[in-house]
């Protein structure tokens, strides 16, 4: 697993790897039981504070993505079907707010993209 943060972004670093674990949960590029990196080793290869990854593993364990075992490192949990959803449902919400500024910059009516939407849809049925 790669991790990639940047000083220079407005997001924490914490925030940063966090997500990056959990986009790869998500993604299967981690999987059930896969063993993490420990906190002390991501934070020497990052260069970063250990408060920092200890801050991540630890909202990432609150969240239910990943257990700490004493003695053992952190692994990652059973993918939550319900997570898994919440996660899809807030990337759909992301494109739909990115496609409703578009409407309405061009003056496309609500009714208008819901029936834009209902024809996509149909047409993906196919």
């Amino acid at each position: 697993m790669k991790i990639i943060v940047s000083n220079r972004s407005g997001v924490p670093i914490y925030e940063q790897i966090k997500e990056q674990v959990k986009a790869a949960i998500f993604s299967g590029a981690l999987k059930e039981d896969d063993m993490l990196p420990s906190i002390r080793q991501l934070a020497r290869d990052l260069k970063i504070s250990v408060i920092t990854t200890t801050r991540a593993y630890g909202d990432l364990e609150q969240e239910g993505f990943i257990t700490t075992v004493k003695g053992k490192g952190c692994y990652v949990l059973p993918r939550n079907k319900e997570l898994a959803r919440e996660n899809a449902m807030h990337k759909m919400e992301d494109g739909l707010i990115i496609a409703i500024t578009q409407a309405k910059a061009e003056d496309i009516t609500k009714e208008e993209v819901i029936k834009r939407l209902n024809l996509l849809w149909e047409a993906e049925n196919e």
